[in-house]
């Protein structure tokens, strides 16, 4: 897309009743990728760099300080011989690693070259604790090797994790070791016309196939929606690959062995809802990841699958990269349309919803990396073969991000509907043979759930009757004897610190509950009723006026460890997500 093509578009949205006032926000292009670009050669964003980059975009100086200010991957200082990084979040939390970041402080805490941050969660949850020296993340235990390294020669890159198969995952129609040539066969069905852009979405839907970022929206559905907003006009499809979440890794291993699989169903997206143009955006911390897809898109554009003239169809097709410049917000799927509009990277207010109003103000499309990867085996093996692959009357396949205390964390890809219990066992139970003492199902976002719970299917529907909900696909396992106060408290802390504070109940709210919680567990204290009574209101308060579905579902974890607590189940019925993936209306 065009400069004048962007402002057109940003002018024709300040037009639209009813879409929040532009006023303040310069249209495109959007400087994220510059600056990207300059940090990525220089290690930070010199003024003089900046003061280029401004006239050179003939974009304000205060415009793109604001961008900087709010974007944590961004640095304005020179960056250190050694960054070290360590995650500080649930997965890595419950596998000692408060004590092997206090190992790591006394080890590199006078080393002048060394800066060592704590850090949000950093998608590596299967090895915790995790770090990353200068971005190459890895297990703690391995920290040392990679300081020596950063030292002297530099860590490099580092490949994707293996996921130790022999066979492509159960969702992969096409055979192992196969290239371009033998796959991506339902989009050349559909660019020939072998196939109809209605029978694909009449597929899917018929397929049951929801939204597996965390909102459950049925997929066909959504396609039919922007297919039936945006004939004749520019629309856009966006793959949100920005997982973010504590014990959710899934979507880096579907990107590093499926990366075909998530450029079909997002092309095939394209396809039917009249885009050209679409995107992957990733989060910056999947660097091995974003390599593999660009290697993947390079093979099909010299394959000529896209490009100005996509599989002989005269169609024009073009997938590009967009690298998040950092924070879990981004994940919200109105924030990260923000960001690629090149603003900071706050929600806005809905309706009107992506689908009808999304980047640069036109219909876009936006599903999972798992929901995009799901697509191509639907549309070749059937609806009714999709459906009868899930347990009981789920239907389908699911990928899991398993860690915690089990013996064997990874992903785990089995039928929708297997029960939390199976999953564990899958994963070789809890370590040293302890029990069950709570279990978050889907991820940080998710209420805990009780070990009287392990029977609850993983679907839906089940888990939200049971006050929780599958979310982002992130199963985390506490043992028993684990504080569970101190933990749910964890995982507010990461809400508050990844909060973009634009509404005042979650940026005020979760930083009062983490101070009240972190008093009383500094203290060594019993919660009494009275702070319980405090942290329900604050919860009620965050849940019902927040913007976006962090706030809303901030103190869930916290409230539903207060019900376990008393010996009941989840405390509070979540609220019902609208977007993906991860949080509500991510």
């Amino acid at each position: 897309m065009t400069v004048e093509s962007e402002r057109a578009s940003a002018a024709r949205a300040r037009r639209v009743p009813g879409v929040e006032a532009r006023a303040g926000k310069f249209p495109g292009p959007s400087l994220i990728p510059a600056l990207n670009a300059i940090q990525a050669r220089l290690g930070w964003l010199p003024r003089a760099e900046l003061e280029e980059l401004a006239r050179e975009a003939r974009r304000p100086r205060y415009e793109i300080e604001g961008l900087i200010s709010f974007y944590p991957h961004f640095r304005t200082t020179p960056p250190p011989a050694v960054a070290l990084h360590v995650c500080h979040d649930l997965s890595c939390w419950l596998n000692g690693g408060e004590e092997r970041l206090a190992e790591l402080r006394e080890r590199f805490g006078d080393a002048t070259d060394v800066e060592l941050v704590e850090v949000s969660c950093l998608g590596r949850c299967d090895v915790a604790p995790a770090a990353a020296v200068d971005e190459r993340a890895g297990p703690v235990a391995e920290v040392d090797g990679l300081v020596d390294a950063a030292r002297s020669t530099g860590v490099g890159q580092a490949g994707p994790t293996p996921s130790g198969r022999r066979e492509p995952w159960p969702n992969d129609p096409y055979p192992a070791g196969s290239g371009v040539a033998e796959r991506y066969r339902s989009l050349r069905a559909l660019l020939a016309g072998e196939l109809a852009p209605d029978e694909v979405v009449a597929t899917l839907s018929a397929s049951g196939l929801r939204g597996m970022g965390g909102a459950g929206f049925p997929t066909g559905r959504k396609w039919e929606l922007v297919r039936g907003a945006g004939p004749g006009g520019v629309t856009y499809v966006i793959c949100n690959a920005d997982e973010s979440e504590p014990g959710t890794f899934k979507d880096r291993q579907i990107l590093a062995d499926q990366p075909h699989l998530v450029l079909e169903g997002l092309l095939l997206g394209m396809a039917v809802v009249g885009a050209e143009q679409g995107w992957v955006f990733i989060r910056h911390e999947y660097g091995p990841e974003e390599h593999v897809l660009r290697v993947e898109i390079e093979a099909l554009q010299a394959a000529g699958v896209i490009g100005p003239d996509a599989c002989g169809s005269g169609r024009r097709l073009q997938v590009d990269v967009f690298v998040s410049p950092g924070g879990y917000i981004l994940g919200e799927e109105t924030a990260l349309l923000e960001c690629m509009e090149g603003h900071r990277g706050e929600p806005r207010n809905k309706p009107p919803f992506p689908g009808t109003y999304g980047l640069h103000g036109r219909p876009t499309l936006m599903n999972s990396v798992e929901t995009f990867a799901d697509v191509p085996v639907i549309l070749q093996r059937g609806a009714q073969w999709w459906a009868e692959q899930g347990a009981g009357e789920s239907v389908g396949w699911k990928f899991f991000a398993v860690s915690g205390h089990v013996a064997r964390p990874g992903v785990y890809c089995v039928p929708m509907g297997t029960t939390v219990r199976e999953l564990i066992e899958q994963a070789g139970g809890v370590r040293d043979r302890a029990r069950v003492g709570a279990v978050q199902p889907g991820g940080a976002s998710s209420n805990f759930i009780g070990p009287d719970q392990l029977d609850l299917a993983l679907d839906f529907g089940p888990l939200a009757e049971a006050g929780t909900m599958l979310g982002s696909g992130a199963l985390v396992v506490l043992a028993e004897g684990t504080d569970l106060l101190a933990a749910s408290t964890n995982v507010l802390r990461f809400f508050r610190n990844e909060s973009c504070g634009k509404c005042v109940p979650c940026r005020v709210g979760s930083t009062k509950a983490h101070g009240l919680l972190r008093e009383v567990l500094d203290s060594g204290a019993e919660l009494d009723e009275a702070r319980r009574a405090e942290l329900l209101r604050l919860e009620e308060a965050m849940r019902k006026t927040s913007i976006c579905g962090l706030g809303q579902v901030a103190l869930g974890p916290v409230v539903s460890v207060l019900g376990l607590d008393k010996g009941g189940a989840a405390a509070r019925e979540q609220p019902r997500p609208e977007g993906e993936p991860g949080q509500p209306d991510r």
